[in-house]
Formats: C-alpha cells, structure tokens, sequence
C-alpha cells in the first residue's frame, strides 16, 4: 500500500484529503506544518507528499527544500495551495515540488494525477477541465 503525507496547517484541510486518498486506498499520515512533517519524512519512508505552501514555523516551499537535500530516498510532491501567481509555481518548483494545483482540487482530478506521479495504472480517465494542475 502506497503510503502518503499530507502536509497542511488547515485540520479541514488535512481531512478532505485524507479522506479522498484512504477511500482510494492510500495509507495516509499529516503533519499540521514543515517541521512535523522533516521529522515524519526521516523517519517514515513515504511514497508522495501533498504540500500546503503558508504554514506556520517551516512553509512548505522550506519543507520541500529541506526534504530534497537530505541523503534519503526522493519521492514526488504535490504542492496544493490558494496560490495561484506564476512566482508561486515558479518557487514551487523551485523548491522541488513535481506538480502544483490550485485548491480547491476536485477528488478526481488530485487521484488522477497521484496516481501519475505513483506510477499507478488507471483504467478510469476524469474529466479534469475544473481542475487548474499548473505544469512546468
């Protein structure tokens, strides 16, 4: 079972997508900011982080730099957040993220590109037109 971190300072937040990604199968842990979530990360090995950016104590843009310079496996991450400027993508990915979408991401559409990143086959093809996954 794919297991993923879902990194966010909203408890709302934190269990929308919990809940979308246990009803997909997903084993789920959350850290409510940065700093849980480094210390989750160097001692969990994870297969996917879901990243909030404004967060108390280490943002996520921190958090992602943080995690991809340290000596352990690197694994994809999805930044999710209200941020919709081409600086916030710019630093996103910047900071390491694989892939950010714009909240609020429909179930479908974040499942979708999980399982892209996860390199899960899907036989079920959405339609994402509401969703705004903003490439690099």
């Amino acid at each position: 079972m794919k297991h993923i971190l879902v990194v966010d300072d909203a408890a709302t937040v934190r269990l929308y997508h919990r809940n979308i990604l246990e009803s997909a199968g997903y084993e789920v842990d959350e850290a409510v900011n940065g700093i849980e979530a480094m210390e989750k990360a160097l001692q969990t090995p994870f297969d996917l982080y879901v990243v909030d950016i404004n967060m108390p104590k280490l943002d996520g843009y921190g958090f992602l730099r943080e995690i991809r310079s340290q000596d352990i496996t690197q694994v994809p991450a999805i930044m999710v957040s209200t941020e919709a400027e081409s600086n916030d993508r710019q630093r996103a990915y910047r900071s390491g993220a694989n892939l950010y979408l714009i909240k609020p991401v429909k179930p479908e559409g974040l499942l979708t590109y999980i399982r892209l990143l996860l390199g899960v086959s899907t036989h079920i093809r959405p339609h994402l037109s509401n969703d705004k996954a903003i490439d690099r």
